[in-house]
């Protein structure tokens, strides 16, 4: 436990700056999802799923690894690929050197998914967030969140 007579409050652009990530980690994935749930219906987390998976060899990765990338448990990840299993998206099969663990597989009909799904979470990306950035160094704050949240 940290001892909690030292703890400096936050400055006010600390604050602020919580605040609006708060936000922004709250609101945008919902706003996403409701772009990216029109058509074809797929999640946000469902399409990232797809998309780590299309860019993996051989279009295949551990469930833990898969889970790791999208930020969520292993039981999370387990459940969205169950629902995209569920639909032909992806196949679960044993992982050949560790019988232990199971591979998440990109399936033909997952990637028609994906490239129909691409254009809509594209525009949506767009118009939520890049849109609002104009005039802003994308660079430079892609690597302030690499720091918050390194891959």
């Amino acid at each position: 436990m940290a001892d909690m007579t030292n703890i400096e409050p936050l400055h006010r652009d600390e604050e602020a700056f919580l605040r609006a990530l708060g936000r922004v980690m709250s609101l945008l994935p919902r706003t996403v999802d409701a772009d990216m749930l029109e058509d074809p219906p797929i999640s946000s987390t469902e399409y990232m799923v797809l998309v780590h998976l299309s860019e993996a060899p051989r279009r295949q990765l551990r469930m833990s690894e898969l889970a790791g990338m999208c930020g969520l448990s292993l039981s999370g990840m387990t459940r969205v690929v169950g629902r995209l299993t569920a639909q032909s998206f992806v196949l679960r099969e044993k992982c050949p050197d560790d019988g232990r663990a199971w591979l998440a597989v990109l399936t033909d009909s997952g990637w028609t998914q994906l490239t129909r799904a691409w254009p809509t979470n594209l525009a949506s990306a767009r118009r939520h967030v890049f849109s609002r950035l104009e005039g802003c160094d994308i660079a430079a704050a892609a690597k302030v969140l690499e720091r918050i949240a390194p891959s």
